[in-house]
């Protein structure tokens, strides 16, 4: 429905792994929004309410959080093979801009059921697991996700549970084709020297799977790797130190040519500090043991420590344990083709595939659990103005 003060969109609000965000189909913008460009990105930050320098998203359906400002637009795929396109916006929340450049790895495992229950895809069993694959048109990758279906329907209440996630529901599992660009280290080291204002060359491993991503020693930059998010977004200078970082390693993988690029690119990379495994109360009260993890890994997603850890990055983190000499390697204590992280909220198991090719790293694979649900369905109302 249009009028001279609105217009309204078919819309679903959905939760995918961690985050949540507004799913729309691509047939059901506006013309002038359904390709890339100005009038797209306006439509979705009014949309979710941004730029807001409140920092809250009241006026929109962002929840104020990188977890919780996303949007996502899904198409029959015109790739061959695939059943849908996947394309997503990470929306600065108080700065206006989208940023395309990378994929969410959480929002990944509610494409599939979104796909179904939006009609545009069949379902194609009565009970069971239906494969959906997904081209992430974002990063120009595939994604197969198993959709579980009861009843000829998509199945969401279940008994999985996933650290982040309050409430127990159904496995969705995902596995990630090739998710690096080629090789798997931009420099064509498992260790490079990076240099950050303040602190001088700091030891870090830049990986490009899933999501560029930029991981450093907790204890080189005086963390212990057990941090909760207070901890960090509470503290103005450690979010300028490992923005810095952050900075550091993007020129470093050739992300950006100059560092003030940064400020326009802050979904990727993505910043995380390793440590061996220790004890630590996660942020529900969970007691998680060094015995039941192989490394901590606390990661920094638009500016703010997450409180779980992104899915993309969690691609990053089981590429880099699978392989020998590399930060994560060497915080597990030896690499680990399947490896169990502590993060803010709990632990998470994922696992990869990784092979040396031409003298090079390249990951085959990499698969988690997630799940996901419909929070809402209906129609979004975006003010013209």
């Amino acid at each position: 429905m249009t009028s001279s003060q609105y217009i309204e969109i078919p819309a679903f609000f959905m939760r995918g792994g961690t985050s949540n965000g507004v799913f729309l189909r691509l047939d059901d913008l506006p013309p002038a929004a359904q390709e890339a460009g100005i009038a797209r990105d306006r439509l979705l930050m009014r949309l979710i309410g941004s730029p807001d320098p409140y920092g809250k998203q009241i006026d929109g359906m962002g929840g104020g959080s990188s977890s919780t400002s996303k949007a996502v637009i899904i198409s029959k795929s015109t790739q061959a093979n695939h059943d849908v396109d996947y394309l997503f916006g990470q929306v600065a929340i108080d700065k206006p801009f989208v940023d395309w450049s990378g994929n969410c790895g959480n929002l990944s495992a509610a494409v599939g059921s979104f796909a179904i229950e939006s009609g545009l895809i069949a379902v194609k069993i009565d009970n069971g697991v239906q494969e959906v694959r997904i081209w992430q048109a974002n990063i120009g990758k595939t994604i197969i996700a198993q959709v579980p279906i009861e009843n000829g329907k998509v199945k969401e209440v279940g008994d999985f549970v996933l650290d982040g996630v309050t409430f127990p529901a159904a496995e969705v599992k995902l596995s990630f084709v090739s998710p690096s660009d080629g090789v798997l280290f931009p420099t064509g080291n498992t260790i490079d020297e990076i240099v950050v204002p303040e602190i001088g060359s700091l030891k870090a491993t830049l990986i490009s799977a899933g999501i560029p991503t930029v991981f450093v020693n907790a204890a080189d930059i005086g963390f212990s790797g057990c941090e909760l998010q207070d901890d960090i977004n509470s503290n103005p200078n450690y979010l300028k130190l490992l923005e810095n970082i952050r900075a550091a390693g993007a020129l470093k993988m050739g992300l950006i040519q100059d560092l003030s690029e940064i400020a326009k690119r802050q979904h990727t990379p993505k910043v995380a500090f390793v440590a061996p495994p220790a004890d630590y109360t996660a942020s529900s009260g969970k007691q998680v043991l060094k015995s039941e993890i192989n490394v901590l890994v606390r990661a920094v997603s638009m500016g703010k420590l997450h409180h779980a850890m992104m899915g993309t990055a969690a691609v990053a983190i089981s590429a880099a344990a699978a392989v020998p000499d590399t930060l994560v390697a060497r915080a597990c204590g030896k690499p680990c083709e399947t490896v169990c992280f502590g993060h803010p909220s709990g632990t998470l198991t994922v696992g990869a595939s990784v092979a040396m090719e031409n003298g090079q790293w390249v990951a085959k694979s990499v698969t988690m659990s997630r799940s996901a649900r419909v929070l809402m369905r209906g129609w979004v109302r975006v003010p013209l103005k």
